[in-house]
């Protein structure tokens, strides 16, 4: 990798090991709600171990929401001071 990549926030390198996370925990189980609480703490510290391993210069925040597909909405706010030649975000769905 060139020192570009080393010091920079790469979204499909991050995407990737969110996805595999999820698949990992949840493969394809339906919704049950008796498991989030579990599906979540799982999903997250595997994020965190896999972003771990990659060894960049960054510290992560993860945050992990699960919901039942029925047509409900979820709205969320975050608000970060960063650079944007080096930091970035993720999110999957």
């Amino acid at each position: 990798m060139d020192d570009t990549n080393e010091t920079s926030f790469v979204v499909d390198e991050v995407s990737n090991v969110i996805k595999e996370s999820i698949e990992a925990t949840i493969g394809s189980q339906s919704y049950q709600q008796a498991k989030i609480n579990t599906w979540t703490s799982n999903i997250v510290e595997a994020i965190l171990n896999s972003l771990t391993k990659l060894n960049k210069p960054f510290k992560y925040i993860v945050s992990c929401v699960i919901m039942q597909k029925n047509g409900a909405g979820l709205h969320t706010a975050s608000s970060c001071f960063w650079d944007n030649t080096t930091d970035g975000s993720c999110t999957v769905r």
